[in-house]
């Protein structure tokens, strides 16, 4: 199956898409990967979908990639006698270790980390920051509040902290058994992270999956913003997640943030997804807004890896018609006159490693000489990414002897993944090539591809060499 673009699709499975035609018919759509969210899946459920993608995948004949989203610390404040109450504006209000109905004055707060952190003069924001709260007075069991905006809070609403460091790591109990449960089933690619504020809180997420998938970090809080340097280098890929940002930041600075974080994952050669409302009318509409259509098209243009659907595909009512519509869009955007332009300009220096230099030497010769594509042999999926970090305008064939190296890189932007054999010598390699250029449509005979491989042969992080080849009559190299 062979995509027009480059951006990748990452759509989320939910009530309106779990059975098995509709997951082939997403898919065939333009979704590229599956996020399953564990805030809603029971493990039960979760197995039952991987086992449909899996399905799907093996009739497709295409590599598909898994993520598992972990829910994340849900912080809560507790119920009321009456189930709501109505606030005024400049009032006190507290927040206490009283396990007791709340009421017009106070309510319980069921975590003594949040009692402990909050320092006043910090901000207290409740269900999505319709309620805004700031902290006058704490003593570890209290927190005294002023009421700066909003008049409502209900039983169990959530809440964001966007001034206080919480000492906690990301993983709750929940999380430990979900990321158990993920890790058994041994089909997944990918797994989110939720909440991350520093990046000591990957190390245990690290250290349970021992590298049997790729660590994706969700930036959501103001926190790891002050160390998000650090926080790429840790993680295997990172999420824009707007939607928690935008609470906890002013909503004016999410566009910037978006920017300079896509950027800087394309600096370190780490992929990077602009997730949260990007076709947030298709829930219940099947067409987008133009504001949509024009969020989808600036992540596109800054060159984010993937762009992702979540209660558009989950539980909306037009499933497929927003992962197809999220593909035209890509599509456009990518055969637009200022697409290439735009994305050369912020390329960033090679690094001085074998593998940046030749995959750099790939994209100039590629483009130099109008080669039909790259191809690039990846074990461990090194080679692809740094490939990847290129942004050629040629199509990039990534191909690996290793599945789950192959649907780990169904993120990576323009990427077309095939998983095959291992060459025996260089002619297999040149020949292996050009023939599935070839089938996969994208060459065709009488026209040159290069090969960046290793040597010797088979051997992970060795890539050392380029090869500019002839597609032949019969698909072989022509050589």
């Amino acid at each position: 199956m062979k995509r027009n673009r480059k951006v990748k699709i990452l759509a989320t499975l939910g009530p309106a898409s779990s059975d098995e035609q509709m997951i082939q018919k997403l898919h065939e759509a333009g979704a590229d990967l599956f996020r399953i969210n564990m805030s809603h899946a029971s493990h039960d459920v979760m197995r039952t979908l991987v086992q449909r993608i899996r399905a799907v995948e093996a009739r497709c004949g295409r590599p598909i990639g898994i993520l598992g989203d972990l829910q994340g610390p849900k912080l809560r404040v507790g119920k009321f006698a009456e189930g709501k109450v109505d606030l005024k504006v400049g009032q006190t209000f507290t927040l206490d270790n009283r396990d007791e109905p709340g009421d017009s004055t106070r309510v319980f707060l069921p975590h003594p980390e949040i009692l402990e952190a909050v320092k006043p003069g910090h901000r207290l924001l409740i269900d999505d920051g319709k309620l805004h709260l700031k902290a006058e007075k704490t003593d570890g069991k209290s927190i005294v509040t002023t009421v700066v905006a909003g008049t409502k809070i209900s039983d169990r609403k959530g809440v964001s902290l966007p001034d206080t460091l919480l000492a906690v790591g990301v993983l709750t109990d929940k999380d430990r058994a979900d990321l158990d449960a993920v890790l058994a089933t041994g089909e997944f690619d990918w797994v989110a992270l939720s909440f991350v504020q520093r990046p000591e809180d990957l190390a245990e997420v690290r250290k349970i999956a021992r590298g049997r998938v790729g660590l994706m970090s969700k930036i959501e809080k103001p926190q790891a913003l002050d160390r998000i340097d650090e926080i790429i280098e840790l993680s295997d890929a990172l999420m824009v997640a707007r939607g928690d940002l935008g609470v906890e930041m002013p909503l004016e600075s999410v566009p910037g943030l978006q920017k300079q974080l896509t950027r800087a994952c394309r600096r370190a050669g780490k992929p990077v997804v602009v997730a949260t409302q990007m076709l947030e009318s298709m829930i219940s509409a099947p067409v987008p807004t133009r504001a949509e259509v024009s969020d989808v098209a600036t992540a596109v243009f800054e060159g984010a890896d993937a762009v992702m659907l979540s209660a558009e595909s989950a539980s909306g009512e037009y499933p497929v018609e927003a992962v197809s519509t999220m593909a035209s869009i890509a599509s456009n955007v990518e055969r637009d006159p200022h697409y290439s332009s735009i994305i050369y300009a912020q390329r960033t220096p090679p690094e001085a490693t074998g593998a940046d230099a030749i995959s750099l030497a790939a994209h100039q010769i590629a483009e130099t000489l109008r080669l039909a594509a790259i191809v690039c042999y990846t074990s461990s999926g090194t080679t692809g990414l740094r490939a990847a970090r290129e942004r050629p305008q040629v199509p990039i064939i990534a191909l690996s002897p290793i599945v789950q190296t192959a649907r780990r890189l169904s993120v990576v932007w323009g990427l077309h993944c095939v998983v095959t054999e291992d060459a025996t010598d260089l002619d297999d390699m040149v020949n292996r090539a050009c023939r599935i250029v070839a089938a996969e449509g994208f060459g065709k005979p009488g026209e040159r591809v290069i090969i960046s491989a290793g040597v010797p042969l088979g051997t992970p992080g060795a890539t050392n060499m380029l090869r500019i080849a002839y597609i032949g009559s019969d698909g072989m190299s022509g050589v």
